[in-house]
């Protein structure tokens, strides 16, 4: 009975405890609406700290006047005086305001982001920044170590690595691209819907164990959490997209839905082959949040996405040669092109703040692809000289053949994929939060259904060309009869079923430690993943295991001058995705080892004031060493792996990036990268990898008329020097070494902001209602460049040559563009 009577008593005494407090949250943001990590949230005898998003949870006496206090080192302090009722849980999402003068809106990183040496990157800025193809991805590509040469396309590379070795995280969730994607026209949208984000952060390697496993880089996106109405629609000659967000009246569910449609008509038409295209590119995208009690929060994230691309060329023609001897190729087409992409995502996210120094978060998702690619395109091909004669009647014409052929494509592609996820993460604070324990099991099937049936046939002046690959008689026609078989220059078949399912998990440790007057910040983690391959007509699977420790150091000294000293080191897998398990015929072969790669890099922040305003100076020098490589050859955007994991590779160089007030107002940036890599495969000798990317040069700059500050310019340049490629199909890499020409490329856009003297106009002005109201006008290769992605490779019977003609990607183009904001 006293037993029974102490319980009794002691619910009781929690009851009536409970009974008297009450719950403040939100989410502290700054003068940008942008969260602000680190802020201390305090009364009288209890604090708390906000965390990476911003948001903040501090349980205060009720039914009495309690002052709230916001501080930070980098903001102005803020008080707010509340009184709640008793069980009461109120959210308010104050704004604190810089000590000094913010840098803009390009780059805001919080302490602990600088130190792990995080790069994290404005929305407004991203939303605004001109590019053919919009979104997180065209700021990427002016990243340091970040290269693309593909304006159509939303891929890109870091330091050596390929399309397939960037992880991309939305909310914590992992998300995926299409598999059957191989040229960027037709990719249409990117996962990330630029209206929907919060948060972009992204780093260029020697990342921390909680991220994935990839051997390359990661991008971390958060999507809002809306704390009031607002809508967005934005209109152009490329498509148009439109969101609409807001919040309950309890403040408990949130909501933010966007739309977009895109349509490339305008840059395909730029093209050199004339065409008949009818894209269509469309998605929809909801973040939902909803605070079930003061300590569950519940996130819904989904996404539908159709793309369908119908394309039916009719003809090109492309000069080539030299001065002297001026060469063009006219092809004509018969036959068409329509792929379709139809995905859908979504997933559920439960954190449970247990307690202040507790967090645990429980996430599952899904993500289903049907994909098709099917075309049949002849193309009838004539090489001659080009008529250079001023004042003739055919001046650029092509006066006679000197080679004519054919070449018959045929695909008929589809492929069905299911990927759900399961996983388990947890934040715990130890000691004062002196240390961060991070930690998190995940489990991932991945269910493939794929059929690939492709082939190519070509023809040269009545003379088929056999497989280069296959062991067949050599063909000396006219000369001599041929006897051997007929078959397709290029013959891809094969049906696969394939079932993977992985375990995974990370721990790390975060801690800080004082070195006299200097402070030492160590991230430390391991990483392990286990995978076995199963399906159809796979009987010799086996499971494999791999375990990728990681560590990171930084020093801050106390130094007058602001600067930071990171090293990063750790082994980083990549276990083997579908496309990887997939040989150059088609076949799966299940036991693909895991590709591994070891990172050293270097890195100094240094933070200074020139001209009376503050500007930063980002290096870093790494160096990778990669083995268990699977070597792979890159056409467009399409990857295609040997799959015997038989090459060892290296990559090294040196990124920095200076940005800072060039312009009073206004963040510019200036990146510089140089890098090497090659690859051994079999022992065959070092030679260039497809992504050897030797020197890169990237600014974005903003600028204002100062006499009318309402017109903006944004200027988007890129400079890479030249790729490794450009070879045949299934040609050995090691008899073309030859490289593309460099890719030059500047994109500008001019706007007149409307909306940009509000505060001065009276209150009941129309204009107030919005943000942001403004008319822009884009100009896409504002040089008219001529950028080639690829080479078309034409073959002459009689005189035995190969001509590699380049396929230019698009020439200048001019957009208008609508913005309204509320």
């Amino acid at each position: 009975m006293k037993n029974i009577f102490f319980i009794f008593l002691l619910l009781g005494i929690v009851t009536t405890s409970n009974a008297q407090t009450a719950r403040i949250k939100g989410i502290v943001l700054d003068e940008n609406k942008q969260p602000v990590e680190g802020v201390n949230v305090s009364i009288q005898n209890r604090s708390t700290t906000t965390n990476a998003y911003g948001f903040y949870a501090l349980v205060i006496p009720a039914n009495q006047k309690v002052v709230v206090v916001y501080s930070h080192v980098a903001f102005k302090n803020i008080t707010a005086t509340i009184t709640l009722k008793s069980n009461e849980d109120y959210e308010f999402n104050p704004e604190i305001k810089s000590k000094e003068e913010q840098l803009g809106d390009v780059i805001v990183v919080s302490n602990k982001k600088r130190i792990q040496g995080i790069t994290t990157i404005s929305p407004e800025v991203i939303r605004k920044i001109p590019s053919a193809n919009p979104g997180v991805e065209s700021i990427l590509k002016l990243m340091n170590g970040v290269t693309s040469h593909s304006e159509l396309s939303s891929q890109y590379s870091v330091r050596g690595g390929n399309y397939d070795e960037n992880l991309v995280y939305v909310n914590e969730v992992e998300v995926y691209r299409p598999f059957l994607i191989r040229s960027g026209q037709q990719e249409g949208l990117s996962f990330t819907n630029t209206d929907l984000v919060q948060n972009v952060d992204f780093s260029a390697g020697g990342f921390q164990a909680k991220y994935g496993d990839k051997l390359s880089s990661v991008l971390d996106i958060t999507y809002k959490k809306p704390t009031k109405f607002g809508a967005s629609l934005e209109a152009s000659l490329l498509g148009a997209n439109a969101s609409v967000e807001g919040v309950s009246k309890n403040q408990k569910l949130s909501a933010i839905a966007g739309l977009r449609y895109r349509d490339n008509s305008l840059f395909v038409n730029s093209q050199q082959t004339e065409t008949n295209y009818k894209p269509s590119f469309a998605d929809f995208q909801t973040n939902i949040t909803y605070y079930s009690s003061t300590k569950w929060q519940w996130n819904f994230l989904g996404n539908l996405s159709q793309n369908t691309y119908n394309y039916q060329p009719t003809t090109r023609q492309t000069n080539f040669g030299t001065v002297s001897e001026p060469i063009a190729l006219l092809v004509y087409y018969e036959g068409q092109e329509k792929d379709k992409y139809t995905t859908y995502f979504g997933a559920i996210k439960s954190t449970y703040q247990a307690s202040e120094n507790n967090i645990y978060r429980f996430i599952a998702s899904a993500y289903h692809t049907q994909e098709q690619e099917h075309f049949d395109i002849d193309a009838s091909y004539y090489l001659g000289e080009v008529d250079t004669s001023l004042g003739s009647e055919n001046f650029g014409n092509v006066n006679y053949s000197r080679g004519i052929g054919s070449q018959l494509t045929h695909a008929r592609n589809n492929l069905d994929a299911v990927i759900v996820n399961a996983e388990v993460k947890g934040t715990n604070y130890i000691k004062e939060k002196k240390y961060q324990f991070d930690w998190g099991v995940k489990y991932t099937h991945e269910s493939i259904r794929d059929r690939i049936v492709e082939w190519e046939v070509i023809d040269s002046a009545g003379f088929s060309l056999n497989n280069p690959i296959l062991e067949l008689p050599v063909n000396h026609q006219p000369y001599q009869p041929y006897t051997g078989p007929l078959v397709p220059y290029q013959n891809v078949r094969a049906t696969n079923f394939v079932d993977i399912n992985r375990f995974s998990g990370y721990a790390q440790v975060y801690s800080k430690y004082n070195i006299g007057e200097h402070q030492l910040f160590i991230t430390a983690g391991l990483r392990a993943q286990q995978w076995l391959v199963s399906g159809d007509k796979i009987t010799d699977a086996q499971s494999q295991t791999v375990i990728s420790p990681r560590a990171q150091f930084t020093l801050k000294p106390n130094w007058e001058k602001d600067m930071l000293f990171r090293f990063s080191t750790g082994y980083y897998y990549q276990p083997p995705f579908y496309r990887e398990l997939r040989a150059i015929d088609g076949v799966v072969l299940p036991n693909v080892k895991a590709q591994k790669s070891i990172h050293f890099l270097l890195g100094n922040d240094y933070g200074f004031k020139m001209w009376n305003r503050k500007f930063k100076f980002v290096s870093e020098a790494y160096y990778k060493t990669i083995s268990d490589v699977n070597a792979y050859t890159l056409d467009n955007v399409r990857i295609r792996y040997q799959a015997n994991n038989d090459t060892k590779a290296y990559a090294y160089g040196f990124d920095c990036r200076l940005n800072g007030e060039f312009v009073p107002g206004t963040e510019s940036w200036f990146s510089f990268g140089y890098m090497k890599t090659e690859e051994n495969q079999a022992d065959k000798g070092y030679i260039a990898r497809p992504t050897d990317q030797r020197l890169k040069f990237g600014i974005l700059f903003q600028d204002y008329m100062p006499n009318i500050p309402s017109v903006k310019l944004y200027l988007n340049l890129v400079y890479n020097t030249g790729l490794p490629g450009g070879s045949p199909s299934y040609a050995n890499v090691y008899d073309y070494q030859g490289r593309l020409r460099d890719y030059r490329r500047a994109d500008v856009g001019f706007s007149y902001v409307f909306t940009e003297k509000n505060q001065e106009r009276p209150q009941g002005h129309w204009l107030k209602k919005f943000k942001d109201l403004s008319l822009g006008l884009e100009v896409f290769n504002l040089f008219n460049n001529l950028n080639a992605i690829t080479n078309t490779w034409v073959r002459d019977a009689y005189t035995k040559n190969q001509y590699a003609i380049p396929n230019y990607m698009t020439m200048r183009v001019f957009n208008i563009k609508l913005t309204a904001r509320l």
